[in-house]
């Protein structure tokens, strides 16, 4: 049986904002981009064509070297995962990361290994990889995705003393470098408990049983608010909430008042916009 790579990974460049570089060195870095995502093995994992995980990057370039081969930009970043028994997507993660520069030169190699800084392209785009394998994971299998986790530490780790912004604790609160921290930090896993009780013990039933998959939902923003309780501007807690902000809005749609009472008293202090 055909075993398929881990991301169905769909890449967009966004240059209007550049002058003066050549239009096909944003189709070239477009297609590297797809193609190291999306024909690498990221995993030991065989997954089958219908079980890749769909993500989405659209790299939004802001300057370029005039002439030359360093870019700088922001990207942003969009994780979906599929709910059992429907053909509903959803999503994960939707984030921005500003701290994006890089060198590109037209077709040369995407040179990537664990544990070796050679290009900081590469560096990102392997952190957001590990990042995005480890919460499909959690989301699965609860604490499903630390190897994963630990893989993108381990790209922190190597990228720390390259200069590039976005790698070091000081470099701002929300950053590669705090995001992989709070998710391998053991103080506020009620993060990861939530992604799975959300996601596999929620979601994945409400096909079947919509109203037994909306109480564990209810009971998973529990989750969320002790880790508010402990730290309520940890990065990956506004993650949570920009990604699931929306969805959790729909799905108390046809709730009972208490259950919708019990959802708004919870987001009401965790998220008060």
């Amino acid at each position: 049986s055909f075993h398929a790579q881990e991301f169905l990974c769909n890449v967009q460049i966004e240059s209007r904002q550049v002058a003066g570089v050549d239009p096909s060195v944003f189709d070239e870095m477009q297609k590297s981009i797809f193609e190291f995502m999306n024909n690498r093995r990221w995993s030991n994992v065989n997954f089958k064509l219908e079980e890749r995980i769909e993500c989405t990057f659209i790299i939004t370039i802001k300057s370029a070297i005039q002439g030359g081969d360093e870019f700088s930009g922001s990207m942003n970043i969009v994780l979906q995962r599929p709910v059992y028994g429907t053909s509903y997507n959803s999503v994960m993660l939707n984030m921005v990361d500003n701290d994006i520069q890089f060198r590109y030169t037209p077709f040369q190699n995407m040179e990537y290994a664990d544990n070796t800084f050679s290009n900081n392209l590469t560096q990102i785009l392997a952190f957001y990889a590990y990042m995005m394998l480890g919460m499909d994971f959690d989301s699965y299998s609860l604490f499903g995705g630390t190897e994963y986790y630990e893989r993108a530490n381990s790209v922190v780790q190597v990228a720390t003393n390259s200069n590039f912004k976005g790698w070091q604790a000081f470099d701002g609160p929300r950053n590669r470098f705090h995001f992989v921290e709070n998710m391998l930090n053991t103080s506020v896993n009620d993060i990861r408990k939530f992604l799975y009780d959300y996601h596999r013990k929620g979601l994945d039933i409400m096909g079947d049983d919509l109203n037994g998959g909306r109480k564990v939902i209810t009971s998973s923003l529990g989750f969320l608010k002790n880790v508010y309780d402990k730290r309520p501007n940890l990065y990956t807690l506004q993650l949570m909430l920009e990604a699931k902000r929306q969805e959790i809005i729909s799905i108390y749609g046809e709730a009972t008042p208490s259950e919708k009472i019990a959802m708004i008293n919870t987001m009401s202090a965790v998220d008060p916009p």
